[in-house]
């Protein structure tokens, strides 16, 4: 008896759900699950490319798949290229045009964090869950789900005089330098739209993310006097270059440590009678001994922050505590713009409560934003400022960046169909 009621019950929720997803949402469904293996062996393909930013023909590769798949749905392709200055592959784009609905503009990237020369991880099934593979969720597996989504749309002709962009970036996990020249056409694009839709990682099947933190970089560099070491500390001596750096790091550390969303981080340190340092590769080298007062001291870092007044606030303080230099010392910072920040804002929150809307009408369960602190910079960031952008719409899995990096296959399904009914209800809004 009780397991008569309990199937009476999951047959009365599923009408319910059923009943809030209108007659083209329900053929979108079914769409997806007929397009699915189609979907995986796609995925499969694309992972099986090596497209490690460094790897340029490799991304181009994985660039080409993507032009032949979406000229089959009728986009127009194009590849975008860069300054050979900035030794990266170029950026992939798919447009479609037209006069009617909202303006969309979804976000990418081909490139993944594992070069040529490193081990290959192909995609492989570990089990029915499961799958394993270069970029697999970083974000091969968004990319993918953003074309089965817009494949699945316009199988039911749904896209037609619809504006749309496919925004494919190359070099996301280590952008051009200066990024205002490898992303000066992302961003020009991306204006023409009214929302920017981002499918890296998913942050939890039921979480989207509305903010994302700024990457800047900063490099300290400090100099003393080089006698013996006897005299250090003395009024004619002074502290020398390595104890200046110290003291700088450690009053960053006193004074600005524990902000929400800001974080600095020291990542190479140098001192001695004389160091050298290559910017490109962040090889560094030092010559001392511990009987010489050290005369140069180099510290080069990272400033996370959400929002520009954040940024420039952490600076100035920065500022004035290598302004303050130790005895016998001189010391200056550099800051350098890297990505900006994606700050939450009530249109991004907008989008997150019809995705929740979405998933509780397919039974997923609710849709909260996430903490505007979790995550780091992405290239969703450059457009922030221009439109209401959301993100995290993409695959889940655990280990990005890393040879045990997966793809929950479990879940992908459900972020597949919930990602194409969130897209069909957005290009539709009044």
């Amino acid at each position: 008896m009780k397991s008569k009621l309990v199937l009476v019950l999951m047959l009365l929720t599923t009408s319910v759900f059923s009943q809030q997803l209108s007659d083209a949402e329900e053929k979108l469904l079914e769409i997806i699950d007929r397009n699915y293996q189609e979907t995986i062996a796609l995925l499969e393909e694309t992972v099986n490319i090596n497209s490690g930013t460094f790897n340029l023909e490799g991304v181009r590769e994985v660039g080409k798949v993507f032009e032949r798949e979406f000229a089959k749905i009728g986009f127009e392709t194009t590849w975008v290229t860069l300054p050979d200055s900035l030794r990266r592959a170029g950026h992939f784009v798919a447009t479609k045009k037209g006069k009617s609905g909202k303006k969309l503009f979804f976000i990418g990237h081909l490139d993944t964090v594992f070069e040529k020369d490193m081990p290959f991880y192909p995609f492989t099934m570990v089990d029915e869950n499961t799958a394993k593979g270069q970029g697999v969720n970083d974000m091969k597996g968004g990319n993918v789900m953003i074309f089965a989504t817009l494949k699945a749309l316009d199988e039911l002709g749904l896209l037609e005089d619809k504006t749309i962009t496919v925004y494919f970036t190359g070099d996301e996990e280590n952008a051009g330098d200066p990024s205002w020249v490898s992303r000066l056409d992302f961003v020009e694009r991306a204006k023409q739209h009214d929302y920017a839709l981002g499918y890296e990682t998913a942050q939890g099947f039921n979480i989207a993310t509305v903010a994302r933190r700024g990457a800047s970089g900063w490099t300290l560099k400090t100099t003393g006097r080089q006698v013996h070491s006897s005299g250090v500390f003395r009024e004619s001596v002074g502290y020398g270059a390595i104890y200046e750096a110290a003291r700088i790091l450690n009053a960053f550390r006193e004074e600005l440590a524990g902000e929400q969303y800001l974080t600095f981080n020291p990542g190479q340190f140098i001192g001695g009678s004389d160091i050298g340092y290559d910017e490109i590769s962040g090889e560094g080298k030092a010559l001392g001994k511990t009987n010489i007062v050290a005369r140069e001291a180099l510290v080069t870092g990272d400033l996370r922050f959400l929002g520009e007044p954040q940024k420039e606030a952490a600076r100035e303080k920065m500022r004035k505590i290598v302004a303050a230099n130790l005895n016998g010392t001189t010391a200056e910072i550099v800051f350098k713009d890297g990505i900006p920040s994606m700050p939450p804002t009530s249109g991004n929150y907008a989008l997150v409560d019809v995705l929740n809307r979405v998933s509780l009408d397919m039974g997923l369960g609710a849709v909260k934003a996430g903490d505007p602190g979790s995550r780091g910079a992405g290239d969703i960031s450059y457009v922030a400022d221009y439109l209401d952008c959301i993100d995290g719409l993409g695959a889940s899995g655990t280990g990005a960046h890393s040879p045990a990096e997966t793809i929950n296959m479990k879940e992908y399904p459900d972020l597949l169909k919930r990602s194409t009914l969130f897209v069909y209800r957005l290009l539709n809004q009044e």
